[in-house]
């Protein structure tokens, strides 16, 4: 999974199902899921894209998408946010939320 910056956040998004996962590496649950969507990252080969946004580094990007808590993780469809989930939640949950794009 690659860790986006600010500048290249609009251009990967823009095209496709893209799942974002803002999280902090202090984070408890951030790191409870990030293993979760490393496997679902491999196994959606090609069919939706997973990235990471680190919040301490790229404040501007959670601010300018409200992330108050993390892990939040925003579900885009072509450029355009279509879902949100805040918290950890299971494999199923997760593989259902990326499908519902």
């Amino acid at each position: 999974m690659k860790i986006v910056k600010t500048n290249e956040f609009d251009d990967i998004v823009k095209e496709g199902v893209v799942l974002v996962d803002f999280y902090a590496d202090w984070c408890g649950p951030c790191k409870m899921i990030a293993p979760i969507l490393a496997e679902l990252s491999t196994e959606l080969d090609g069919s939706a894209d997973i990235v990471k946004v680190n919040v301490d580094e790229e404040g501007t990007l959670a601010q300018r998408f409200d992330v108050m808590s993390i892990p939040t993780l925003i579900l885009f469809k072509d450029g355009k946010p279509v879902g949100r989930k805040t918290g950890f939640l299971p494999k199923p949950e997760l593989e259902k939320f990326i499908q519902s794009a």
